[in-house]
């Protein structure tokens, strides 16, 4: 090799509109990747003096290019999983679940359970039942998950078959509905509940890590890990063609770290993700040892660890979700948080002190409280280190909270899509069960929480909602206030974008790796189909990836040659 092709680029992108992310250079013309890492940012004529005979030159034709997409919550695994099984997005009455379960049953003949997702809490026009999914289908174990994967509506069928048409003792806030008859109604609430159920159809082993913490016993053979790794190959295809690079899976353990690192070693990994060690209430805090040794050992640019998940509440729709107010019409409802809230700030004082991030899910507002409570605590006893701890989703949260994000360098991990109204999810009953009229001033406050400081992460939290982050940059920027009541919540366009590359680069503490277009980063990009700039909020949605690049290696292209 001559010294001048040792400065040769691999691959060039030019002619492009770059909004770099980075305050050095916000704005650019091409980008020149080698050896999986930006080479140089500048202008169309600059970097095509570092194109050489062997260099491949994309013409972006004026589209926009971005550093590739970090979805900062999601659930690869699972989502991989559920794209073969039946979706029931949109879909309500008896009589269109009955044709859309028959036809899912005729094509999986042999299929132990029948399962299926996206049913809407009001898909029938009163609380599904098991004698609602029996009318449906009886001679088969069904069942269907809703949106937010919180509750499982089963068959008597499936109850049966997973041992909980009788009931079944369950950790707090996980629950087996029961009715007047002794037997359970069909209703699982949370996921220890709801796990006997997803069992049948074989994927236990991965619902573990989210459900319980654990590991599989025994551990799955060679054959068992190549059939979870072409799920998780379709999850990751189906990502990159949404522009994503990078990911934090919400859920997860060691086994599925594993997968991913055979995955790297083999070639098949095309994006980054980082996967935590769940902490359960049971949980005694030497459990933490096993979440230290994840970080140490799962360490590349392509696998890390480095974090721990816990859930402090559950949803709205199923009054879950922990409130410091009681839920409309339930007097004296309002849900206890999972973990109490002295041991909770033993717990997060505990791994603060062992130097890992903390993301803990809360959605209501009394979730919420504790689990500040919980980080302010770690802050007093370890002093207040650049740790990003994190709160998920933060649906409801009450206005004395606000400023405690910032002053306390509180992560808020939202989702753009997840206000009822704004995408997918509807208004009803989220609306009626979770907010009084008064309330919905302080719901999803994405630009009041990031106003008052607080670095905020955007993610669909797929498969809750749909991966495509145009659709999100779309909800972030459009989002009516509900009432005269509520705050003009929309983030603007560069905010938005901001949130989903650098500033979920900067919350998963991969600022040194992605998340910017710049030289000595990453070559993780996006192009935009279109001018992004230039393109009507309201039609961001139906805006396509051109082209998503991981490392320097293109992962998705959705145009010609």
């Amino acid at each position: 090799m001559t010294g001048d092709a040792m400065f040769r680029a691999d691959l060039i992108v030019t002619n492009a509109k770059v909004l770099t992310m980075d305050a050095g250079c916000p704005r650019a013309e091409a980008v020149a990747i080698r050896g999986g890492r930006v080479q140089a940012v500048g202008t169309a004529g600059g970097i095509a003096a570092l194109a050489g005979p062997d260099t491949r030159v994309i013409d972006a034709g004026g589209r926009t290019v971005l550093p590739g997409f970090v979805e900062s919550h999601l659930h690869l695994v699972l989502g991989g999983a559920e794209l073969t099984q039946l979706q029931l997005g949109g879909l309500h009455g008896p009589e269109n679940l009955k044709a859309a379960f028959a036809g899912y049953a005729a094509a999986n003949p042999d299929a132990p359970l029948l399962m299926a997702q996206g049913a809407e809490y009001g898909i029938l026009d009163h609380p599904v039942t098991r004698a609602d999914l029996d009318a449906v289908i009886a001679d088969r174990p069904l069942a269907m998950m809703a949106p937010d994967h919180h509750t499982v509506w089963a068959n008597t069928a499936a109850l049966e078959a997973a041992g909980l048409l009788h009931g079944a003792a369950m950790p707090h806030g996980h629950e087996v509905v029961m009715g007047e008859d002794g037997l359970a109604t069909g209703e699982l609430r949370e996921f220890e509940a709801f796990g006997p159920v997803l069992a049948l159809g074989g994927e236990a082993h991965l619902q573990l890590g989210i459900a319980t913490g654990g590991e599989p016993d025994p551990w799955p053979d060679a054959a068992q890990r190549e059939a979870d790794k072409q799920k998780i190959a379709a999850g990751l295809a189906h990502c990159a063609a949404h522009g994503i690079t990078s990911m934090v899976n919400m859920d997860g353990n060691r086994y599925t770290l594993t997968l991913l690192s055979e995955m790297e070693a083999e070639g098949r990994l095309t994006a980054r993700v980082k996967v935590p060690f769940h902490f359960k209430p049971h949980m005694e805090l030497s459990e933490l040892d096993r979440a230290e040794a994840m970080a140490r050992d799962f360490a590349s640019d392509m696998v890390c660890s480095g974090f721990v998940k816990m859930f402090m509440d559950g949803v709205i729709d199923s009054r879950t979700a922990c409130m410091l107010n009681d839920y409309p019409g339930r007097p004296g409802h309002r849900a206890e948080p999972l973990f109490a809230p002295d041991r909770f700030q033993q717990i997060c004082t505990e791994i603060d002190r062992r130097g890992l991030q903390i993301a803990v899910h809360a959605i209501g507002d009394g979730a919420v409280r504790v689990t500040i409570d919980g980080y302010e605590a770690a802050a007093l006893a370890n002093g207040l280190r650049d740790a990003r701890h994190r709160i998920e989703h933060i649906e409801l949260i009450d206005r004395a909270d606000v400023p405690r994000l910032g002053a306390l360098g509180i992560t808020a991990s939202v989702q753009p899509p997840h206000p009822p109204g704004v995408m997918d999810f509807p208004m009803e009953p989220t609306m009626s069960v979770g907010f009084a009229p008064e309330r919905r001033r302080d719901a999803y406050l994405w630009k009041t929480l990031k106003d008052h400081g607080a670095p905020v992460a955007f993610a669909s939290d797929w498969p809750v909602t749909d991966v495509s982050v145009m659709r999100g940059l779309q909800s972030a920027m459009t989002r009516q206030p509900y009432d005269a009541r509520c705050a003009d919540e929309r983030v603007g366009l560069m905010e938005s974008l901001h949130a989903y590359t650098a500033g979920g680069a900067w919350a998963a503490h991969w600022e040194g790796l992605t998340g910017r277009l710049a030289p000595g980063l990453a070559g993780d990009l996006v192009m935009i189909d279109g001018d992004v700039e230039a393109i009507a909020p309201e039609d961001l949605g139906s805006t396509g990836i051109a082209l998503t690049m991981c490392g320097g290696r293109v992962t998705y292209q959705g145009f010609g040659p």
